[in-house]
């Protein structure tokens, strides 16, 4: 990294600088979680259009009347960050952006396999100029295997990494079918696992003195949130079925009706049960062969959830909670988006964060990071396309206001 253009001095990460030739979601989550953390990260985005999710609206919020402005979806992931336009297909952008990796701890890219290096920007090119790069690679399948070159979605991903066969109403009810998670789940927890891996890259380069090519797939990463439901496969041989709310291996432990509402039972244990029969005035339930241990519970499902789903009935959602709370045992309420921001935790722990756009005011996530010594600071706000462009030109590869005007005459910034 270039001393003389050190990036800003907060977060546990504030001395490294990412490279982000990322787009769409997962690539900038990840490359948010780095600028949340301190880095400096400079997104780069093709000149005239940008990342494609700046058009994913309605919502957007507009710098401009005149103008479409920038969707909701595109500021949920790219805070923090400094905007560049460079067009990586011309031979000059493709020289600017090897100068950039010089002075960069990290890059990140989310092209499909080969794409990149057609473009002389792949990890052997990259690394070739600065060998301490850390450069992770996020594709639908991975640079290897029979699929990597297809393109690939969330949606389908979720699909086809069997999350929406455990996902959805049991078949044989009302609704019956597999469903997809609210959120794009692949792309978000293809994120999380890129930044943990990235710096697992950083912190081995301490001891290696070199970087290293990372290979993030999205259908790996959904496979791998499965978890605990494909090894009850490994071990039964049972295919895991949907269960609707209902968890697959702890009982009482979904979702049941009560008075103009919904509830959320959580009870995870033996102990819990114990207090839960005995908040809801049936003790006998406890000491019962069929519900007194996990196990039996589980055997016993249909059972015991026909029984609670009945006395549910009695009270409301609130009076439910207020009395199982008395008893730890854990329960809570279903909330809509704004509900969840009235909440006086999500209220105390900051969950909502003002920060000022060129478009005005607005509202973003808050990271769930919590440091003690170096805590998440939010300085950027989402930039506006190619917002830094002349800064980090200049600032980092020291071009004049000539040789910019040439660029951005030949359309490569």
């Amino acid at each position: 990294m270039n001393p003389a253009a050190a990036p800003r001095a907060f977060g546990p990460l504030s001395h490294l600088r990412v490279l982000d030739l990322s787009r769409v979601l997962a690539g900038p989550f990840a490359t948010q979680n780095l600028a949340d953390m301190g880095a400096e990260v400079i997104k780069v985005e093709k000149p005239g259009d940008g990342d494609d999710t700046r058009g994913w609206g309605p919502p957007f919020v507009k710098a401009d009347p005149a103008a479409r402005g920038d969707s909701a979806y595109f500021l949920s992931a790219n805070r923090n960050k400094k905007s560049i336009t460079v067009d990586l297909a011309k031979p000059q952008g493709q020289a600017l952006i090897k100068r950039l990796a010089a002075q960069c701890d990290i890059c990140v890219e989310n092209y499909k396999v080969g794409t990149l290096a057609r473009y002389g920007l792949d990890y052997a090119a990259l690394s070739a100029v600065n060998p301490r790069l850390v450069y992770c690679s996020i594709t639908g399948f991975g640079q290897t295997g029979p699929y990597a070159p297809r393109p690939g979605y969330d949606f389908v991903f979720q699909g086809m990494g069997g999350l929406m066969s455990i996902t959805g109403v049991p078949d044989g009810q009302p609704g019956a079918g597999p469903m997809k998670v609210g959120v794009a789940v692949a792309d978000l927890v293809t994120a999380m696992y890129a930044t943990v891996a990235i710096l697992g890259a950083v912190e081995q380069r301490h001891v290696s003195g070199r970087g290293q090519h990372i290979d993030i797939a999205l259908l790996d990463c959904l496979i791998a949130l499965t978890s605990f439901q494909t090894l009850n496969w490994f071990v039964s041989g049972e295919v895991p079925r949907r269960l609707g709310n209902g968890h697959p291996n702890i009982v009482p432990y979904q979702v049941f009706a009560c008075k103009g509402g919904y509830i959320i039972l959580a009870v995870a244990n033996d102990g819990q049960f114990r207090s839960f029969a005995q908040a809801v005035g049936k003790p006998e339930w406890a000491e019962d062969e069929r519900f007194k241990v996990g196990a039996a519970r589980g055997a016993h499902r249909d059972l015991l959830c026909g029984l609670v789903a009945e006395l549910m009935m009695a009270r409301t959602m609130h009076e439910w909670i207020e009395l199982l709370e008395a008893h730890n045992v854990p329960c809570g309420p279903i909330n809509n988006i704004d509900q969840v921001f009235d909440d006086p935790q999500v209220q105390h722990r900051g969950m909502r964060v003002p920060m000022r756009h060129a478009s005005g005011e607005i509202s973003l996530l808050a990271s769930p990071l919590r440091f003690s010594d170096t805590p998440v600071r939010y300085e950027l706000p989402p930039p506006l396309l190619g917002e830094q462009t002349d800064a980090v030109l200049r600032g980092l590869l020291g071009l004049g206001d000539d040789e910019l005007r040439d660029l951005r005459a030949q359309r490569i910034v």
